[in-house]
């Protein structure tokens, strides 16, 4: 009787997700895009697939996203970040191409994941060197927490005391606040954590 051939599970994986990548490319469907980017942005959760995604160029594909109109496209790529950037290379090279600021951008994003996401990657930028990247603690940024700090949402208010204890400096925040005292501006609330109109 022939045996069965033995089938690299590795190999599988990764065509797998060069087909979810070339289907994103090439779709012109944005239900199909966001389907898509959903189930790059789980596979991130898996460490045993960093190699796969970084060969994908999926890190560029989730920074690219990060500036899509569409909200779901943001939140999903944000989630995706998230996901890898616990990782040292995914780190160095997320740092090095540029994703700050696009990052940063989130905090304003008017979907509560998308921010409590961009907020959660910022800290594991920091980590473990907090003022390594001066960039992740600029003074919007913490003015940003400090407002978030007092937020409806009990899960971004916890997330940015956290980042405001265990990130930034007491002077930092300090000087945020006495910032914020002489100005209205900075990056505005989600758009669910301010009052609603009638």
């Amino acid at each position: 009787m022939a045996q069965k051939p033995k089938v690299d599970p590795h190999v599988g994986r990764l065509g797998y997700l060069q087909a979810l990548v070339t289907e994103f490319q090439e779709t012109q469907s944005r239900d199909a895009k966001e389907q898509v980017l959903a189930n790059l942005a789980n596979f991130a959760y898996d460490p045993n697939n960093y190699q796969y995604l970084r060969q994908l160029q999926v890190l560029d594909l989730f920074l690219d996203s990060l500036s899509e109109e569409s909200e779901t496209l943001v939140e999903f790529a944000m989630g995706g970040l998230c996901n890898l950037c616990s990782d040292r290379t995914n780190k160095e090279y997320i740092l090095q191409a540029g994703g700050v600021p696009l990052i940063i951008n989130c905090l304003s994003s008017p979907n509560e994941e998308t921010v409590l996401s961009a907020v959660t990657t910022l800290m594991y930028l920091s980590s473990p060197r907090p003022g390594s990247h001066p960039e992740l603690t600029s003074m919007p940024v913490i003015q940003c927490m400090l407002r978030f700090s007092l937020s409806a949402s009990t899960r971004l208010q916890n997330l940015a005391q956290i980042f405001l204890q265990d990130f930034c400096s007491p002077g930092q925040v300090a000087e945020a606040q006495s910032w914020q005292a002489h100005s209205a501006l900075g990056i505005p609330l989600p758009r669910n954590e301010t009052p609603q109109q009638p």
